[in-house]
């Protein structure tokens, strides 16, 4: 959606393992050269470990595109397998051709493995097994493992094994029991954080593989990326991600610190405030304990050099006036929930079914959760569905009630229908019997930018968007719907697309933020439709922005 706005060909901070935007820090490349190595030379066991997120997968997958011609290698993504699977899991992976009857027997699978790496090692090929998670290795089958590594002959290890984990990897392979295994580790490598140096590199790498021609960060938008993420590349992609939609939404071609914090505030769910914030508070605190401690020294000074008796040739108390009546201050607005507790409490509510049948209510509709689908029976009421990613900012310019799609932290899926915003950041979220204000910010952090509106077309047009040189009904409502919002007279009812209502459209599109292409597409028209207003659908916000 921003990639366009920045001179991008794609976006450059997905979460997913890419090799062509792998960034080799320091420690990466030695990683990586030792487990190529490893694989050359060695046997036995290696061990790679590394924080959620520090691109352990990525330098897999790198691993796997520069593996020598002469290794064959079975890949173990879910490691939580009992001894047998483990062993049969390898086999299969290595192509092995296995009977029912071999499953069954793990000292057959064995026999079978280990004629399998006698005749790799006399062609001279090299047998590598990397697993995945391997923390999530039974103690049973780290064991097992640790067997397969007996298979050799006089002189080499058949086997190399190439154990890939978080730190609580390192754990596991301290017990006791696991000794064994621990002392055959011929290479241990862990993967740290990136440096704030690194950061700005990393963050720059990946804008340039994605076809930046300039810079985008401020430098101190960069610093504050690495105080945020803490060099964690994974958060580091989700939280420039969400800064670059930011600075979309804002017509904003340089992304600064304030808009890294907005970014960092939804990814968390709680707000960031500039680095120098915490040093001026402290320093506040420390000014008014001097103050305070001054003003005590004072006053026990003072205490000391009068004489008591001063206070018996005190004056008698004047007489004191009646009590002004306190004023008791209006009770406090309810707090916003946390959408964590709402998904909990309802979560027989939050699902498709849910969603939509509020979503209809909103509109005025029937919904029918056994009928067709939520969508055609839309169509059927002259309503239409429109899927889209992006943010709050975006939720806000189309203003319409919108189902968003949250994963909690267990990874489920859940769908809630957001019918209102207000400006005390917080959300309301219909469900059959309530209407809960939410914690706008809660939400965010459950919320990867998924959503749908529904939205009611003036003008039956095909294809969906609007652009130059097109003509019908469709162009002649566009045209009418830009002259009436800027209190003009319809002065034509011209229905081509020409250059003058390509500039009108360009002119409204930059006024409410969308992405200016003098092309009407479905954003742009719910956008117009919602300011209009005229079939009185509902809004997210009580005044639609003009």
């Amino acid at each position: 959606m921003y990639a366009s706005f920045f001179g991008l060909t794609e976006k450059p901070f997905a979460i997913t393992p890419d090799p062509r935007y792998l960034f080799m820090s320091a420690r990466h490349a030695e990683a990586l050269a030792h487990l190529l190595y490893g694989i050359t030379e060695a046997g036995g066991f290696i061990q790679l470990t590394g924080e959620v997120g520090t691109g352990k997968t990525t330098v897999v997958r790198s691993l796997l595109e520069r593996m020598p011609g002469h290794a064959d290698v079975a890949v173990i993504l879910n490691p939580q397998l009992s001894p047998l699977q483990f062993v049969v899991t390898i086999c299969e992976e290595l192509g092995l051709f296995l009977r029912d009857e071999d499953t069954t027997s793990l000292k057959d699978l064995i026999d079978t493995l280990n004629r399998r790496l006698l005749d790799a090692h006399a062609k001279g090929r090299r047998v590598v097994v990397i697993v995945d998670e391997a923390q999530n290795l039974s103690p049973e089958t780290l064991e097992q493992v640790r067997l397969l590594t007996n298979l050799e002959t006089a002189s080499h290890k058949l086997l190399q094994i190439i154990l890939i984990g978080q730190p609580e990897l390192r754990e596991v392979l301290d017990r006791v029991e696991l000794r064994q295994l621990a002392q055959r580790i011929t290479g241990r490598y862990h993967l740290d954080p990136l440096s704030k140096h690194e950061t700005a590199l990393y963050v720059n790498h990946r804008l340039r593989v994605a076809g930046a021609n300039g810079e985008i960060f401020t430098g101190a938008a960069l610093r504050e990326i690495h105080r945020l993420s803490n060099g964690i590349p994974r958060i580091i992609n989700v939280i420039c991600d969400r800064a670059l939609l930011g600075a979309f939404t804002q017509e904003s071609h340089r992304v600064g610190p304030s808009l890294v914090r907005a970014a960092a505030g939804e990814v968390y769910g709680r707000p960031f405030s500039p680095p120098w914030m915490k040093a001026a508070a402290g320093a506040s605190i420390a000014a008014a304990l001097a103050v305070m401690g001054i003003g005590l020294w004072l006053l026990m000074k003072k205490q000391t050099h009068e004489p008591a008796a001063v206070a018996l040739a005190s004056p008698p108390p004047a007489a004191q006036p009646a009590p002004t009546p306190a004023i008791v201050p209006p009770p406090a607005p309810p707090e916003a929930r946390d959408i964590a507790d709402v998904l909990r409490d309802h979560a027989s509510e939050t699902n498709t079914e849910g969603a939509f049948s509020q979503m209809f209510a909103a509109w005025g509709a029937k919904y029918d959760p056994l009928g067709a689908r939520p969508c055609d029976q839309a169509l059927q009421q002259g309503l239409e569905c429109v899927y889209q990613q992006g943010s709050w900012g975006q939720l806000r310019t189309l203003n319409r009630p919108a189902i968003l799609t949250l994963i909690d932290d267990n990874g489920s899926a859940h769908q809630v229908t957001v019918t209102g915003l207000n400006d005390t950041d917080n959300a309301l979220i219909a469900l059959a019997n309530s209407q809960p204000e939410v914690s706008i910010a809660s939400i965010s952090r459950l919320w990867y930018g998924d959503y749908l509106v529904l939205w009611r077309p003036q003008v039956a047009t095909s294809p969906r968007a609007l652009s130059a040189g097109m003509r019908g009904d469709g162009v002649r409502w566009l045209r009418r719907s830009l002259n009436s919002l800027q209190g003009q007279p319809d002065r034509s009812a011209s229905d081509v697309y020409d250059q003058e209502l390509v500039k009108m459209v360009e002119d409204f599109q930059r006024r409410h933020r969308l992405n200016v292409d003098g092309i009407a597409g479905v954003q742009t028209q719910i956008v117009l439709d919602t300011l209009s207003n005229k079939v009185g659908g509902p809004l997210l916000l009580a005044q639609a922005g003009g």
